[in-house]
């Protein structure tokens, strides 16, 4: 049973031209009651911490200089102080850390829910590395700034209570040493502006580092089989130097400005010795009052301690914010229309009407491609590689919008209608089956969760497939390794197969869906495909003459158009295109034949 989950508390803003903070403020406006909370208790513990010099002054000149109250007496008062502070600071920083949790759930579920919409031509043109770190590394550095940014700006309020009692001890003193604080301030701005552009360097180059990774896991056959472990690790070592530069370089620059940041308010404190030291010396200020003072003086230097990193991360949260906004402003290009309506009792008659279509930018893939498919009836596409077989068949279930013409099922333009009853309606068999590293049993009831383990073995034994499953290890309960990589291609296929076929939907894609499948075993599930056909329209690309012979009509393409439409028998006896293609198709297999024995 699959489990629910809330979904995102709060959404980006949706204006580019905000600010990343504002544009991320709904997360945390969502929370405001747990992070009011915790910065409430924050600011508490903070009140009393600043308690905590005047107590020692009055110790001082009431207990060791004066012998007026017993020292114990102000030993207690710290004791309750410290237990106060353990409890506040403990409430505050646990709802701190479960706000900065939900921030992070609601950012990961935003970001993915978003690439779960993005259309196929968004990953034609992004790597999966790039998609992976953003949707990791960037999303953290951005909840960590969000989450402790505030609650460290609460803690930096210390300084403005220490300064107020810095005055009420002594106002030219006070005043002394604040000098280095405008010196402080431009250091912080000029700290700032250079490290923005490191940090975008630094995500960006760690996104390169995390496609090089992903590729090489994904891809690792390839590069086993070709034995490019030392090009590919060349590959990543390049990647990783970039990274390392661009860290020296934000190491370089923290190394300049953060101890000029942190130690110009110490300064202050040679100030203070200075004059506060006359000032004791000629009876003019209590021993105590100097001791708060410098006490209160070490608190002041706080909020400049910690703002040499709170700019580091304010940078890098801001780099990384901006990288994520880039997919998140990102539109899909395969969308329901405003008035985009429901499939109801589809009858599956599909028509392809003088479509023309290309990838991206390039050339026309398709050319006035027009084709009928009636309710019921199994066709064959058959063409050399590249003449847009694929390509028709991927127009049908809206993977791509078409550049002119029309693609229609039940006299229905398929972008006036919902993308989730369309695909309800066409299933798809690529010709690349994904299988998911989960059970046997899983991947197929991929599409109908809840589905019955019958409904499961009946379309497991039309694809094939069932005989195979019962000699796995743990049969139906399988876990298959990712990618599904323990099985071979055309086990993969016929799971894909089953996969589909347990929707039952009225119209059927196979996309050279067997062509892993051994020409026996093909075979063998013919007969099961055959009375799945019975009453379901059905596309078959297909290069193979056995899965031909499952179709009641041929199309042959060329150059992106259709030449040659009839039967089998038809086309071998009047088109000499067609007995062309089938013998390049045969070559090819005994071809692959051969290298396999």
């Amino acid at each position: 049973m699959n489990k629910t989950y809330p979904p995102p508390s709060a959404a980006i803003d949706p204006d580019p031209s905000r600010s990343w903070l504002w544009r991320a403020w709904p997360l945390v406006r969502a929370h405001r009651w747990m992070f009011s909370a915790a910065l409430v208790m924050s600011g508490a513990s903070m009140l009393v911490v600043v308690q905590v010099p005047r107590l020692i002054q009055d110790a001082v000149d009431n207990s060791i200089v004066s012998d007026r109250v017993p020292l114990s007496h102000y030993m207690w008062w710290l004791v309750g102080m410290s237990v106060i502070m353990l409890v506040v600071g403990y409430l505050s920083k646990q709802l701190l850390f479960r706000a900065a949790a939900r921030i992070e759930y609601d950012l990961r579920n935003i970001v993915y829910e978003h690439l779960t919409a993005m259309s196929f031509p968004f990953y034609d043109r992004m790597q999966s590395g790039q998609l992976i770190s953003r949707a990791n590394s960037d999303i953290r550095a951005v909840q960590m700034y969000l989450a402790f940014a505030p609650y460290l700006l609460v803690q930096s309020g210390i300084s403005l209570v220490s300064f107020a009692y810095m005055l009420a001890i002594d106002v030219p003193l006070a005043i002394l040493a604040m000098l280095p604080m405008p010196l402080m301030f431009v250091a912080s701005r000029r700290m700032q502006r250079s490290l923005f552009p490191v940090s975008w360097l630094i995500q960006a180059r760690l996104a390169d580092v995390a496609t090089v990774v992903d590729e090489n896991v994904n891809g690792v056959r390839v590069v086993k089989s070709f034995a490019a472990e030392r090009s590919q690790l060349a590959s990543l070592q390049k990647a990783a130097t970039s990274v390392a530069w661009a860290n020296v370089k934000d190491a370089d620059l923290r190394a300049r400005w953060t101890p000029l940041v942190q130690n110009l308010p110490r300064v202050g404190m040679a100030i203070v010795l200075l004059y506060g030291g006359y000032l004791v010396i000629h009876g003019e200020l209590g021993v105590g009052a100097i001791l708060a003072f410098n006490a209160y003086l070490l608190m002041l230097q706080v909020p400049f301690q910690v703002i040499g990193n709170l700019i580091m991360l304010g940078q890098r949260s801001s780099a990384a914010a901006k990288r994520l906004y880039e997919v998140l402003d990102e539109k899909p290009e395969i969308a329901d229309a405003p008035d985009a309506r429901e499939i109801t009792g589809p009858r599956g008659d599909v028509r392809f009407d003088d479509v023309t279509f290309g990838y991206g930018d390039g050339l026309d893939v398709l050319k006035g491609f027009s084709l009928q498919l009636r309710p019921g009836e199994t066709v064959a596409l058959v063409g050399r590689t590249g003449t847009g077989k694929s390509t028709a068949a991927r127009l049908l279930p809206r993977f791509y919008d078409v550049r002119a013409g029309s693609v229609s099922v039940d006299g229905h333009d398929v972008r006036d209608l919902t993308l989730r009853s369309l695909r309800d309606t066409v299933g798809v068999v690529l010709d690349e089956p994904f299988l998911f590293s989960a059970s046997v049993r899983d991947n197929i009831a991929y599409g109908r969760p809840d589905a019955d383990f019958t409904d499961i073995e009946r379309v497991a034994r039309l694809a094939g497939a069932h005989e195979f499953i019962t000699e796995l290890s743990e049969g139906y309960d399988t876990v298959i390794g990712e990618r599904g990589y323990t099985l071979s291609g055309g086990q993969r296929q016929r799971i894909a197969i089953a996969r589909t076929l347990l929707l039952n939907p009225p119209v059927l894609v196979l996309d050279d869906a067997t062509s892993a499948i051994d020409v026996q075993v093909e075979q063998e599930i013919h007969a099961g495909l055959r009375s799945l056909f019975a009453g379901r329209t059905t596309l078959i690309v297909a290069h193979r003459l056995s899965t031909i012979s499952l179709a009641d009509r041929v199309v042959l393409l060329d150059g992106g158009r259709i030449v040659a439409d009839g039967t089998h028998k038809e086309l071998l006896a009047s088109t000499p295109l067609y007995a062309e293609v089938l013998a390049q198709a045969d070559e090819t297999i005994e071809e692959l034949g051969s290298v396999g024995r």
